[in-house]
């Protein structure tokens, strides 16, 4: 388990992508779950800097990756204000193109790229959003301890 704290500024997505994406090949995700990872991360981490934060430089985000059996797991922390998830009403998808808006699909998103998704806050830990990509049922991470190195 790895974890780093990033400054809640879009300058810092890049390195959280690195982050999470290094952390998702080494769970022997595909490309397009890597993808998926990243995007999903991305999209949380707007909405952090955004919403929670209500703007840049005011917080920090704490970005814990763990590649378990056959998974990656993704934990998000922050300081800011806390949400509802059950209050956001789902995109409406089904409207003409033109008559879609351009934002409020970020839930959505990170629901779809995931294949789980939990929210808790609390005054004591903040915000703890945790995402799950699960891996090929056959694959399984290599155990460190018993490489060679030689």
């Amino acid at each position: 388990m790895d974890t780093a704290k990033f400054p809640g500024s879009y300058e810092s997505l890049e390195k959280i992508s690195d982050f999470v994406g290094k952390a998702a090949q080494e769970a022997g995700l595909d490309r397009q779950a890597v993808y998926a990872v990243q995007l999903a991360v991305d999209e949380a981490c707007c909405n952090i800097i955004e919403h929670a934060y209500g703007g840049e430089g005011i917080g920090d985000l704490q970005c814990t990756v763990r590649v378990g059996q056959g998974e990656l797991t993704v934990i998000l922390r922050d300081k800011g204000r806390p949400y509802r998830p059950k209050a956001i009403r789902s995109p409406r998808l089904n409207l003409p193109l033109a008559r879609l808006k351009p934002r409020g699909v970020g839930l959505f998103l990170i629901q779809k790229m995931m294949d789980q998704v939990t929210y808790e806050t609390s005054p004591e830990t903040g915000n703890v959003l945790t995402m799950v990509k699960r891996c090929n049922p056959a694959f399984s991470p290599p155990d460190r301890a018993s490489q060679s190195t030689g």
